[in-house]
């Protein structure tokens, strides 16, 4: 940044030198009336100047006036400490949670009140308009420059606020996903110092990035109430629920898997399950949607290629079921077995055909057409086969708890079989 924005030509000088005395002497009372004026304009500011702000203020406008006169009327070098002042203001402002507008306006009903009684001054004194022009230029400059300081000031404030609350997000995360209970008010004083409002219940999604660097999306752009670790051994977010749901976010392209939702003190259990979705996912025991890489497309066509399509996130609150079921592999084999027992008595291969038809049919509700739509098989097939099993099966296939417990156990079954097949 340069800083000889209050330097003038030297005839400029020569002309200006005699209304030095004059000038400094106005500097008080105009210090005075620039504060005056911001108090009065900027709503801001109407509160008593007291304590490190209202310092740091008529510090700013005081040492301002002064080094503008001493840089104007004696080429004096630019004070660090007068920046310093001025950086100060900046980060006061970021502290106060204001725009820099506000302090802005306060420069700006400065240099009026400043260029004022400048000009009263040297037309009084009768200084040719060439000079008064140049003065002008030179003390328009000068705020600018102090513009400058203060923007400084404010974004490095801003960016060390932005990583401190990172930092405690962060680490609010990572305390509500952790396996250790956590007491209430110790989760209440790191939310509180998160600046996060704690939910009743929300959802650990695991996020993880492509394997091929090529194809990287970018970054997910995640709303403020989501709490996110990218960086992390399990790079996750926490997904609050507020109202009737979750927070919405957009995770497609990031191999998303979203826990279940929970209360706030499971929040572990929710990530554990994630987790484990993962590994039912790359294994190929759960499968995953895809839609169109751009809600947008028409016709199958995405920013001018055919069909590009990119993996939906895996929600755990559609796949509680299979979770349960394969939380305790013996306990699902023996279920499983259960379920096939009346059916110990035939082939293996008419029995794979039998435990198939008989979970559609408990899915479709004994619809003969939609069972045999979705096995690809006649109809007539699948009423022989529904024969077989009455025989085989008897009560059970019409006992309402029968019908549960004969799903779960062929659901269970045919997942340990994949479950199996995948090493998980």
């Amino acid at each position: 940044m340069q800083h000889n924005a209050a330097l003038v030509s030297p005839s400029a000088r020569e002309e200006l030198a005699p209304l030095g005395p004059a000038l400094r002497e106005a500097a008080g009372p105009v210090a005075q009336r620039i504060i005056e004026q911001i108090q009065y304009a900027i709503p801001e500011y109407q509160r008593p100047l007291r304590g490190v702000f209202g310092e740091a203020v008529r510090d700013g406008v005081e040492q301002g006036i002064f080094e503008f006169l001493d840089r104007l009327l004696d080429n004096a070098p630019a004070s660090e400490s007068t920046r310093e002042v001025f950086r100060q203001l900046g980060r006061l402002e970021a502290s106060e949670r204001r725009g820099l507008e506000v302090l802005h306006s306060s420069l700006r009903i400065g240099v009026r009140v400043a260029w004022k009684r400048l000009s009263e001054i040297g037309l009084a004194a009768g200084v040719q308009v060439e000079t008064m022009v140049e003065l002008a230029g030179v003390l328009f400059a000068y705020i600018d420059e102090l513009s400058e300081l203060s923007h400084e000031g404010y974004t490095a404030a801003q960016a060390r606020a932005a990583g401190a609350l990172e930092r405690r997000r962060k680490r609010l995360l990572e305390v509500l996903v952790q396996e250790a209970a956590v007491a209430d008010d110790i989760l209440e004083e790191l939310a509180r110092t998160a600046e996060w409002a704690l939910p009743d219940r929300l959802a650990v999604a695991v996020v993880e990035r492509p394997d091929d660097p090529t194809v990287m999306p970018d970054p997910p752009d995640l709303p403020d109430d989501v709490l996110v670790n990218l960086e992390g051994d399990v790079p996750c977010v926490v997904i609050p629920h507020r109202g009737d749901a979750l927070v919405p976010v957009d995770l497609r392209g990031w191999r998303a898997v979203q826990g279940p939702v929970v209360p706030v003190a499971e929040a572990a259990h929710s990530l554990r399950w994630a987790r484990r979705l993962v590994e039912l996912r790359d294994a190929g025991v759960v499968e995953v949607d895809t839609a169109p890489a751009d809600d947008t497309a028409v016709d199958g066509q995405v920013d001018g290629q055919a069909g590009e399509q990119v993996d939906l996130p895996l929600v755990g609150d559609e796949h509680l079921l299979t979770l349960w079921l394969l939380s305790d592999p013996p306990l699902a084999r023996l279920l499983g077995e259960r379920a096939l027992a009346p059916l110990s008595g035939v082939n293996r291969r008419q029995r794979e055909r039998l435990a198939e038809t008989l979970l559609e049919w408990i899915r479709r509700r004994g619809s003969a057409p939609d069972i045999a739509a979705q096995l690809a098989v006649h109809p007539q097939t699948v009423r022989y086969r529904v024969h077989q099993l009455e025989e085989l099966y008897g009560d059970r296939m019409y006992d309402p708890d029968g019908r549960v417990w004969l799903a779960a156990g062929l659901l269970a079954q045919d997942l340990l079989r994949r479950a199996t097949a995948s090493g998980v």
